[in-house]
């Protein structure tokens, strides 16, 4: 029977009702309580490494789970991260940047409800991620939520009550979880041995473009960011507007010696920048990363783990455009 490290980290799965709303509260082993068809499925040591609401978790949580998995990766067959949902798809991307190549599977899920609260989908959300852990054809960073198994580069909660919070944006589910059984899509090999890396660099801001935008920011954002992420519209194209500020001030940004990236504001389907003339101009002149079908929270993340390797922005590019678990396609 393979033996499973829960690691918890707080969220709805593990929150209370307090006078001033929902709180974190409940502990890994109250988790595991609710669940005692567990022991059906593997040996399971439960841990806490925080109780937080995810709207609190950043980068050194990143790094603390991350450095908790490799300390203990020797002693276990696979890791489940209880979480909570708000950013339950950045620690899955930023984990997947942090735990690189793993040959055991590290699943991270949580529920839209309370463990403790009747009509929860938390009992059936932990079952099927240990499930998954246990399996033997897991390996890698995945999110397990509402049955379904995603990469962790691709996961997005894309609905803030149901059940089906969370899309697999561009790239198909790996797996579902059907009647207690894993029914997988897509196989891909085992590696042999993880790489763990243990920096990031948070100052990455990301600009949300409105019609009118005002170049001025971007002269701001050089003094205080390493890198900006800008989502633009469309398929990416940038205002030119008639006294072309907009793109004056992203010039000077990118001149400065800080790293530019440029992503779309829509969902799905990624940026194509060759397109239209407002993206081919950007494209030509301007030294920046266009992200394709990346999502969000993996080009943050991407960059955070690239930049605490190099400032330098030439490099930080060759690092982002080397895929990782199928961030680029």
């Amino acid at each position: 029977m393979k033996h499973i490290l829960m690691i918890a980290t707080g969220g709805t799965i593990a929150s209370k009702q307090t006078g001033e709303g929902l709180a974190p509260g409940i502990t890994s082993e109250e988790i595991l309580e609710c669940v005692p068809e567990a022991a059906e499925i593997c040996r399971i040591t439960a841990e806490q490494l925080f109780n937080l609401d995810s709207t609190n978790v950043k980068a050194e949580h990143w790094l603390a789970i991350a450095n908790h998995v490799e300390q203990n990766f020797d002693d276990y067959d696979g890791f489940v991260i209880t979480h909570g949902t708000d950013t339950m798809a950045y620690t899955a991307a930023a984990l997947s940047y942090l735990i690189q190549y793993s040959p055991k599977p590290v699943v991270i899920t949580g529920s839209q409800k309370s463990i403790y609260a009747r009509d929860t989908d938390a009992r059936r959300n932990v079952l099927d991620a240990l499930r998954y852990a246990a399996d033997d054809r897991a390996h890698g960073v995945h999110v397990v939520f509402d049955g379904k198994v995603i990469i962790g580069t691709r996961a997005r909660k894309m609905r803030t009550r149901s059940f089906n919070a969370f899309s697999s944006i561009d790239y198909p589910e790996i797996a579902v979880i059907r009647e207690g059984r894993v029914i997988p899509y897509i196989e891909t090999s085992r590696p042999a041995s993880p790489v763990f890396y243990h920096q990031l660099d948070a100052n990455v801001f990301v600009l949300r473009l409105v019609p009118g935008q005002d170049g001025r920011i971007f002269d701001y954002l050089a003094q205080h960011y390493d890198a900006v992420v800008v989502e633009s519209f469309g398929m990416g194209g940038i205002p030119l507007y008639d006294d072309g500020q907009l793109f004056e001030a992203m010039a000077r940004f990118t001149q400065s010696g800080r790293t530019l990236v440029m992503t779309t504001q829509v969902p799905h389907e990624g940026s194509d920048m060759g397109v239209y003339q407002v993206g081919v101009k950007v494209k030509s002149e301007l030294e920046m990363i266009e992200s394709h079908t990346m999502t969000i929270e993996a080009i943050v993340t991407k960059l955070m783990w690239a930049l605490a390797q190099t400032k330098d922005p030439r490099q930080v590019r060759k690092l982002f455009y080397r895929p990782v678990a199928k961030d680029l396609l």
